[in-house]
């Protein structure tokens, strides 16, 4: 199925919209471990400044299992933006171009302004969450939301229970869906087609709908990865992280023609 997509006042952006068997993600991830290894040392290094920025999170956010609950689902929310290093070096090792840790920031310079819109747009569905899960745990389920005190120095005798927990990450997996659906292939879109936010998205929502049992299998890939990353102190992410980037550039190949 083709979709011509306009780019400017001149230019078009014809777009072929592919279907793929339920198992391609595994095929993805396939092809992505083989682009990891082939150039370890620029992949693992965007590895390295990934979990490094989730370690900070965590630590900010250590005061009260309301914030780390927090720092985690932001960081799930903007990690598609943080692939943008890894998808740069599998684009460039499609291309046969030299693919150093130098030459995977390149992809920032390429189309600064499609990813700053974009990394614009999932802060603020990452900021609607807050916005939306304070509401929730304050209003509809009468729960106690952390002061700023608490916020800036903990508190000992104020941690939630199970059930406000698993509430709060409750609402963050229904926006976390949302950014699912908005990013799939549209950070390899704007490096690679120069597409703007708005293109990208859009495109990346009608081919997670045009793939729906692939697209399931792929979001439950990556919670599962990403949980694991977790789960290993953020030390498992140093690989993880950049996996999931090469993985959605060969993603991208397979869905947009």
């Amino acid at each position: 199925m083709g979709t011509s997509i306009t780019l400017g006042k001149h230019r078009f952006l014809h777009i072929e919209l592919r279907s793929v068997p339920m198992r391609q993600p595994l095929v993805w991830l396939r092809r992505g471990w083989d682009d990891l290894w082939s150039r370890p040392g620029a992949s693992l290094a965007h590895g390295v400044l990934i979990s490094a920025l989730g370690a900070v999170l965590l630590a900010i956010g250590s005061t009260h299992p309301y914030f780390v609950a927090a720092a985690v689902s932001g960081y799930l929310l903007v990690g598609p933006l943080m692939t943008t290093g890894a998808c740069e070096l599998s684009r460039r090792r499609a291309a046969r171009e030299p693919r150093g840790f130098d030459e995977s920031l390149s992809a920032v310079s390429r189309n600064p302004e499609g990813l700053f819109q974009f990394g614009a747009i999932l802060a603020m569905v990452a900021a609607l969450w807050f916005l939306v899960s304070m509401a929730l745990l304050s209003s509809t389920l009468h729960l106690r939301i952390p002061s700023l005190a608490v916020a800036l120095w903990g508190g000992a005798g104020n941690f939630a229970d199970l059930r406000e927990v698993v509430a709060y990450f409750s609402s963050g997996a229904v926006f976390a869906v949302v950014a699912f659906l908005m990013s799939i292939v549209a950070v390899p879109l704007i490096i690679d087609r120069h597409a703007t936010a708005t293109e990208a998205i859009g495109i990346s929502a009608r081919a997670c709908l045009h793939n729906i049992p692939a697209t399931i299998l792929w979001a439950a890939l990556i919670a599962a990865l990403t949980a694991l990353g977790f789960l290993t102190a953020l030390i498992g992410m140093i690989v993880i992280a950049p996996l999931l980037g090469h993985a959605t550039w060969h993603a991208y190949r397979d869905l947009i023609g």
